[in-house]
């Protein structure tokens, strides 16, 4: 199920919230958790017993390494010291919750990319009798990447001494899986909504602000990312583009992943707050960055922050020497860009902003085109991205290549090239850019604009939610980009 489905906006949400706010706080959980998983379950119903197996895993985790097995019902849980030496059967706990998650989300999502490369390896070495030929392929599950972070948060911030133990394995299951952040996050940490598991407060201000999230956040999927989405799609997918074509192409592909992503961001963080949670901010006008470095201190910074302290800082940081720290942004970067996708396509997008990393913490964390006007720095830091996001958008490396090659006016010609260009530059196409590039650059967050809401505010998100739910209406099946990551 998505949200941006008639399913969702006029049968599912309503029935759920209208029942989840009727409930006392304690039946409010067990509600949240059973709807979520009709909701995660929806298009096929076997994922959800895969969650929950991978739930009752990390909550025994959790459990052990707190330390809670055998205490009395109703004895108060405290946090372990931090600097506190840990136990053997903790450190098995914590290995355990990790490994179960990292084995989950590598043989669903890696698995096929690993036998294909197994594959063409063999038979680059001559090697034909050691394929591996099957007839094995595997489903990734919607969301795998997205919960298996965030479950293995929970074990991680309870050995850290970062947050205490649930002891109800229902509390448990219904942070997993609570469905506005289930598919596509932000990926929830537990520290930062454990204490909201016992008190939290269901205010119509608080309600009314997540309205205006749900609002925004699908006028910017369907009157913004769709649209986008569609010139993109026509000049990827073509045989060949002109050089001005692909540019377009990339450009709309950049507003159509960013207000895509961000809508469900959006929508996500304001059906948390419908819900009485709060959930952290994960976009921040990534577009206005002056270098990477400023990119990925806006741009999902869920996941940023995740890789940050989960393994750049185990990893070392930049506490062990400069070549180590130069090799930990690398690490840190390119699994960050395998987590995307399993391709090697999403690898050198990763190493492509791993390298800038490295480069501008050479200059001391800034671009070396610092001293540039700061305008040309935003925008130079966009055809960074840009670049970038050919590979993560193209089909495979040498589709990557081949648009490349047609941006910078190497591409070849073929006939038909002006029939593309015709479908790319249709005038509702060209308005949505236009509109998507003023809102990029010139208007504020979804979070700062929702933080004071008057008459004004509200008609305003009134008008964006009745005009994307009529688009909505015309169009066909438009599920979230990251639901396949």
């Amino acid at each position: 199920m998505v949200f941006s489905s008639h399913l969702f906006i006029f049968y599912f949400l309503p029935l759920s919230l209208l029942i989840y706010h009727l409930l006392p706080m304690r039946g409010k959980h067990i509600y949240l958790t059973f709807v979520s998983y009709i909701f995660y379950g929806w298009a096929n119903p076997w994922f959800v017993f895969l969650m929950m197996f991978q739930t009752v895993v990390d909550w025994i985790a959790g459990r052990t390494i707190a330390q809670r097995w055998g205490l009395p019902a109703g004895t108060p849980g405290t946090c372990l010291d931090p600097n506190g030496p840990r136990t053997r059967s903790q450190k098995l706990a914590l290995a355990a919750g990790i490994c179960s998650n990292l084995a989950l989300l590598g043989f669903f999502k890696y698995f096929n990319f690993g036998l294909e490369n197994w594959n063409a390896t063999v038979n680059a070495l001559g090697l034909e009798g050691a394929r591996w030929d099957t007839m094995l392929r595997i489903t990734l599950p919607l969301g795998i990447s997205f919960y298996t972070f965030q479950s293995m948060s929970y074990a991680i911030d309870v050995y850290r001494g970062d947050a205490k133990a649930i002891d109800s394995i229902l509390d448990y299951m219904c942070y997993v899986a609570m469905f506005p952040q289930l598919v596509a996050g932000p990926i929830v940490r537990f520290q930062d909504v454990a204490d909201q598991f016992f008190e939290r407060s269901h205010t119509a201000e608080k309600f009314g602000r997540g309205v205006c999230f749900v609002a925004l956040g699908l006028g910017k999927k369907i009157l913004l990312a769709n649209p986008c989405g569609k010139i993109a799609d026509t000049m990827f997918d073509a045989g060949s583009v002109g050089c001005l074509d692909a540019w377009h192409g990339v450009v709309s592909y950049a507003f159509q992943i960013y207000f895509d992503f961000s809508a469900y961001s959006d929508m996500a963080i304001g059906l948390g707050l419908m819900t009485g949670w709060v959930f952290a901010k994960n976009f921040d006008s990534p577009y206005m960055s002056q270098s990477i470095t400023e990119f990925w201190r806006r741009w999902h910074l869920s996941l940023s922050t995740w890789l940050r302290d989960n393994l750049y800082f185990p990893l070392g940081g930049n506490r062990r020497g400069e070549v180590r720290t130069y090799i930990n942004l690398a690490l840190v970067m390119l699994l960050g860009g395998l987590w995307h996708g399993a391709a090697w396509n999403f690898v050198i997008w990763g190493a492509i902003h791993g390298t800038w990393l490295g480069v501008e913490r050479a200059f001391g964390k800034h671009a070396f085109y610092q001293r540039l006007p700061r305008a040309l720095r935003i925008a130079t830091t966009f055809l960074i991205v840009l670049i970038a996001w050919v590979f993560f958008r193209a089909k495979d490396l040498p589709s990557s290549w081949n648009y490349l090659s047609s941006m910078f006016g190497f591409g070849g010609h073929q006939a038909g090239m002006h029939l593309v260009s015709g479908l790319a530059y249709q005038p509702y196409f060209t308005l949505s850019l236009a509109v998507a590039a003023f809102v990029t650059w010139t208007c504020p967050q979804t979070w700062d604009f929702t933080r004071r809401i008057g008459w004004g505010k509200a008609i305003y998100c009134l008008i964006v939610l009745l005009v994307s739910l009529a688009v909505m209406e015309t169009q066909a099946y438009n599920p979230f980009i990251y639901f396949i990551f």
